[in-house]
């Protein structure tokens, strides 16, 4: 199994009204854009931004509904691929015997976030459908004055930053993304 992590959520190119979530292995190279649908999405932004709902989502009470019942979510597993659709289960831990349960992935990876526990892909499914990314592929995305551009978000005004995240999500450029969204925290204090 490889162990992944998320990159970020854009618009779906694909599908209109979706999202993708990409997802990367945890070292290494290789990513996986994963369709899922607007709640799920945004369920899984707002944890990611550390945001807290007035009122829990969905996930949230469905992790404080698990911890009621001491059950421990120990982590997902993408486990197959078929006609477009991931496949996932989550393991969880009650009274020392292990449970299984279907779910969607990006349910499943919504919770996993929530409850920081991994999330596996099997090795064939990765090889399958993962999107390798080189230095080379990363060196064609980013236009030759990204390095000025790079020193020069540091003088960036918040909203500056902000915009300039969206449109490095907006064109997929999430390395980029990644980057400016550091740059962000640090200034933020974070």
């Amino acid at each position: 199994m490889v162990q992944l992590k998320i990159l970020g959520i854009t618009f779906s190119q694909v599908q209109a009204g979706a999202y993708a979530l990409i997802l990367t292995e945890e070292n290494g190279k290789r990513r996986i854009p994963i369709i899922i649908g607007t709640p799920e999405a945004q369920s899984i932004a707002i944890f990611l931004e550390g945001l807290t709902p007035p009122r829990p989502l969905t996930h949230d009470l469905f992790i404080t509904f698990a911890q009621a019942l001491n059950a421990e979510l120990k982590q997902v597993n993408i486990y197959k691929y078929e006609d477009g659709v991931f496949y996932s289960e989550i393991l969880f831990t009650k009274d020392n015997k292990n449970i299984y349960i279907d779910a969607r992935t990006s349910d499943a990876i919504a919770l996993a976030i929530r409850n920081y526990a991994p999330i596996y892909i099997t090795e064939a499914i990765m090889n399958d459908v993962s999107i390798l990314m080189t230095d080379d592929d990363f060196l064609e995305e980013i236009p030759q004055q990204s390095e000025k551009k790079a020193v020069s978000f540091e003088s960036m005004t918040p909203e500056e930053l902000q915009q300039s995240l969206n449109d490095a999500i907006t064109s997929e450029n999430y390395e980029q993304a990644s980057h400016i969204r550091d740059i962000i925290k640090k200034k933020s204090g974070d």
